[in-house]
């Protein structure tokens, strides 16, 4: 089983059938998109990708507001919105769907789009997402997508995070909720987004799974489009999440990379 969550940049615009043609080629069952929008590139996506078997979609795009960033959840199996009354308030950045993925229990996947400091509204989203964390009750679940938040030091070239963002993150930790990349590569810097001006490599794009996800979770990589990241076709690397088969006796037991 496998999921992917990547930030396609703007809606994907001209670059939206080399976009669709990677999702289909990196062969999810669960896609979940940041920066789609109701743009005519966008749903010509969401098309494409519906005759390529991501049959279930729920989208959080403003029908007044086209070209505002907002999710895509694709799946290949059945899929059920979640409203929660503690959600976070930008309603286009958040959006919590349940999947029914083949044989096994459930999947919830919170998906989001943080937004930066620049906005004013990037605490309140912090905390709101805490408070789903620790109101949790769908089972399985994995809160993921375009963070804008990292470590300071080991996820950023140059000093940008601060003791808030690392609040964040190990308050989502001490509500059961980790990070699956750093779970299973605990020292490994390895970066999704570069600022355009500096070329500085930050590690933008998160998965964080709940006790009853987490070991679930086989491999967590990082993949620029085209293969390389000036290759690529949108300004971020694709998070690419691998779940063990059901009945895998290897399950219960991840390998945890030490780099």
């Amino acid at each position: 089983m496998r999921v992917v969550a990547w930030n396609i940049r703007a809606g994907g615009g001209r670059r939206i059938k080399q976009i669709a043609a990677q999702l289909v080629n990196w062969a999810p069952d669960v896609i979940v998109l940041s920066e789609f929008r109701g743009t005519p590139a966008s749903q010509w996506l969401a098309a494409e990708l519906y005759d390529a078997g991501f049959t279930a979609q729920c989208s959080s795009t403003n029908p007044s507001a086209q070209s505002v960033n907002a999710l895509l959840v694709a799946a290949r199996c059945p899929t059920r919105v979640r409203r929660l009354r503690n959600r976070p308030d930008d309603r286009e950045r958040w959006m919590c769907v349940t999947a029914a993925l083949r044989g096994r229990t459930p999947v919830t996947f919170g998906a989001m789009h943080v937004p930066n400091y620049v906005s004013g509204r990037k605490l309140p989203f912090h905390d709101a997402v805490l408070t789903v964390a620790q109101k949790w009750r769908f089972g399985p679940g994995l809160l993921l997508g375009d963070t804008n938040t990292g470590m300071p030091d080991i996820d950023e070239e140059r000093p940008v995070f601060s003791r808030r963002e690392a609040a964040w993150i190990e308050g989502l930790s001490a509500r059961g909720w980790e990070d699956v990349f750093r779970h299973l590569h605990p020292t490994k810097r390895d970066f999704t987004w570069y600022s355009p001006n500096g070329n500085n490599g930050f590690r933008l794009d998160q998965a964080f799974a709940n006790q009853a996800m987490l070991r679930q979770v086989k491999a967590v990589r990082h993949e620029w489009s085209g293969g390389t990241r000036t290759a690529g076709i949108s300004d971020h690397a694709a998070l690419i999440v691998d779940l063990w088969d059901v009945g895998d006796t290897s399950a219960e037991h991840p390998t945890i990379n030490p780099g």
